[in-house]
């Protein structure tokens, strides 16, 4: 696109909701943001709120695909399918999988970075694993577990240098500390999947751990005399929080205390599988099969494995399950994840100079138009 789009109505700028801004968009950039009450012609007004592209550090899949399949195409429909949803910027994440199926999987997702061909862009690769609990695996192939690997991680690396990297490793398992401090600052460790004690993340936090997975998910809860992982997380000072705000991982009042024990450090994430947008039935994870009734997707265990949210959804829920105003559920969707992917120079807000990755959500949060770096996407 290399043509002027400008935009005027409602907006969510310098962190509050101000009547008449216009936004020109010229090429991928906004070139400008201004409030102005008569906007000069042309300019599409809009009825709906605009607000920065939704960014995505904990996706797997949607539209049938997953990115641990390893193909271009069905990459293409993950980013697509999620930016008709909102996402403008994502994490491609994999998990726990074999040596050959975790590096067949990133070669894609850097060819299919690397041809940007439209949807939301894959900014950077999450690893959910292989270096995880196996008692705290949840859905993860069991089997594909295995002790921290300094020389698998560096070889995975090489196959995509240009993307921010992300690891949900669990610090109590062999090597853990060892890996961390090898690739600190390289690397953004999350701490999930794990049964580490409250003493146990600290320590991770120490050596250089930064982030934690599915807060409340697949780690041990806080208790009055051990405070668990959940813990050290709500004591942190700097770390960040992933939350699955789809009402079911977390019950509502849960989300909203953990918004505000760790104000602009939780990103509302998706933890989406390839069910995402199909039809509710069986589906693949890996080696596993998955049933999806009712928006919840399970084991036959009956242990949840990912869901089928989106991040149109996650917003819609934090304002409507939660009770949180939509002012403040923004930046969890946009400005945090941004920082967390190391992409917040250039998106998760809505300035002059950042990307033109603009969202245009209705009253009732749902979305009506998509711009990724200046394109508006097909609905």
């Amino acid at each position: 696109m290399n043509g002027e789009t400008r935009i005027h109505g409602r907006a969510f700028v310098d962190g509050a909701i101000k009547d008449d801004i216009l936004i020109t968009m010229r090429g991928s950039a906004i070139t400008d943001v201004m409030q102005i009450a008569v906007p000069p012609a042309p300019a599409d007004r809009v009825s709906g709120l605009i607000v920065p592209g939704f960014v995505d550090v904990h996706v797997h899949g949607g539209d049938g695909a997953d990115f641990t399949d390893g193909d271009d195409n069905a990459n293409e429909r993950i980013i697509n399918f999620h930016a008709r949803h909102g996402t403008t910027a994502l994490a491609a994440t994999t998990l726990s999988a074999s040596r050959t199926h975790l590096t067949k999987a990133i070669n894609a997702i850097a060819q299919t970075a690397n041809n940007a061909p439209g949807g939301a862009e894959i900014c950077g690769v999450h690893l959910e694993g292989p270096y995880i609990n196996v008692r705290s695996a949840g859905a993860q192939d069991t089997a594909s577990i295995r002790p921290s690997d300094i020389q698998e991680l560096t070889a995975l690396m090489i196959e995509a240098p240009r993307l921010r990297w992300m690891m949900t490793v669990a610090p109590e398992i062999s090597g853990a500390r060892a890996l961390i401090e090898h690739f600190k600052g390289k690397v953004l460790f999350s701490i999930g999947h794990t049964g580490a004690t409250f003493a146990d993340a600290v320590a991770a936090l120490e050596w250089g751990a930064s982030h934690f997975t599915h807060l409340f998910n697949a780690m041990t809860g806080m208790h009055h005399r051990e405070p668990g992982v959940v813990g050290a997380a709500l004591e942190s000072v700097d770390a960040t929080a992933e939350l699955i705000a789809d009402g079911i991982h977390v019950h509502p009042a849960v989300m909203r205390i953990a918004c505000a024990a760790m104000p602009n450090r939780i990103a509302l994430i998706t933890d989406a599988i390839r069910a995402c947008g199909m039809p509710e039935g069986k589906y693949k994870l890996y080696d596993y099969e998955v049933t999806v009734v009712d928006g919840e997707a399970r084991l036959p265990s009956g242990a949840l494995a990912g869901s089928v949210l989106t991040m149109e959804c996650a917003v819609q829920n934090m304002v409507e399950l939660a009770g949180m105003p939509i002012e403040k559920v923004i930046p969890l969707a946009t400005e945090v994840p941004a920082r967390i992917l190391g992409v917040a120079d250039r998106k998760g807000k809505l300035e002059n100079g950042y990307d033109a990755d603009v969202v245009v959500i209705s009253e009732k949060f749902e979305i009506e138009r998509t711009f990724t770096r200046g394109a508006e996407v097909a609905r």
